[in-house]
């Protein structure tokens, strides 16, 4: 792809949105979800496109499941750090780059920042399930006694708020109850 064709692809995708031009062979895209940025490097070899997802402070819980979904979810485009922000990058060569892959990438950047911590944070509770399920069966309990501790630890207040109405403390346990009912049968002690 040319500046040129790099400039006209991005005006295509954010026709609501301004594209700026901030300096030659670099390009953003500010809108009130997002900012996007494309920059060539010096030589206009190398394309690269960043949008800025978090604070690194607010990822510090989920680095490993960041880095875990650089290796098996992202695809073309990867997590990375820089500066005390998490941001979504994608790098390719300028001259291989096609359109498609070009606005593929932009789109898989959007979607990365649209669902923040949400993936991550799934999977570090599935990760915490996955232990807690292993604990129990590693001390010989059963589904039904780590169940029953679990409602216990709610009613002296240990987990949970005191203050919880007892519907909420039902939903709440109800979600406990289906996730170790889960992963029961498939951890292994």
């Amino acid at each position: 792809m040319t500046p040129e064709e790099i400039a006209n692809t991005l005006t295509d995708l954010f026709h609501s949105a301004p594209v700026q031009a901030i300096a030659p062979g670099s390009w953003q895209i500010e809108t009130p979800e997002f900012r996007l940025l494309v920059l060539l490097s010096d030589d206009r070899s190398w394309l690269r496109v960043l949008l800025p997802i978090l604070s690194a402070q607010a990822a510090q819980p989920f680095l490993e499941q960041l880095l875990e979904a650089n290796f098996d979810d992202t695809q073309e485009v990867r997590y990375a750090l820089h500066q005390g922000v998490v941001w979504g990058v994608f790098q390719h060569s300028r001259e291989s780059l096609s359109t498609t892959d070009f606005t593929d990438a932009i789109a898989r950047l959007i979607s990365l920042n649209q669902a923040g911590l949400t993936n991550a944070f799934s999977q570090l509770v599935e990760t915490k399930l996955r232990q807690i399920v292993t604990a129990q069966k590693q001390q010989g309990q059963s589904l039904e006694a780590t169940l029953q501790n679990l409602s216990r630890m709610y009613d002296e207040g240990l987990l949970g708020d005191l203050q919880q109405g007892a519907e909420s403390r039902e939903q709440v346990m109800a979600a406990w109850k289906y996730q170790l009912e889960r992963l029961w049968l498939e951890v292994e002690p």
